[in-house]
């Protein structure tokens, strides 16, 4: 009864790896709304690229060591609505086109603004893993 208390623990304990690339995205952002900062990592590519606002970040550690936390800390106080989603798959590459909606206040400003991702994904066994990301946003026309 314990070896199997241990099994089931060590299993729960691995990280989930999404079925498509769709909800590997779904996944991602998931994972940075919840400040779940190690399971959106997990998602991306050693080597990723993340394309934002005319820059560049060049690796997961880039990325991790400059703008993960400032995307959780948005995310955490804002809500996103998926508004707009494409995938294409060819062979064990799949890029997922998606248009949302983000409303809610960020450091004491309201957000309303429409954004565009593009990502790049390879399949590595049975997940499949960011290697690109290029994501841009405008802000909503007021009312």
């Amino acid at each position: 009864m314990r070896s199997l208390a241990c099994l089931l623990l060590a299993v729960a304990s691995l990280p989930a790896f999404a079925a498509t690339p769709a909800e590997t995205m779904d996944a991602f952002q998931h994972a940075l709304a919840a400040g779940k900062r190690e399971a959106a990592l997990a998602l991306l590519s050693p080597k990723v690229q993340i394309f934002e606002s005319g820059y560049v970040e060049r690796s997961r550690d880039e990325y991790a060591a400059h703008h993960l936390d400032n995307d959780i800390d948005f995310l955490r106080a804002t809500q996103v609505r998926l508004l707009r989603q494409e995938e294409r798959r060819d062979g064990a590459s799949a890029v997922v086109m998606r248009e949302t909606e983000t409303t809610g206040s960020y450091r004491n400003a309201g957000v309303h603004q429409f954004g565009l991702e593009t990502a790049v994904l390879e399949q590595q066994g049975d997940a499949w893993l960011i290697v690109h990301l290029h994501w841009s946003s405008r802000q909503a026309k007021p009312q």
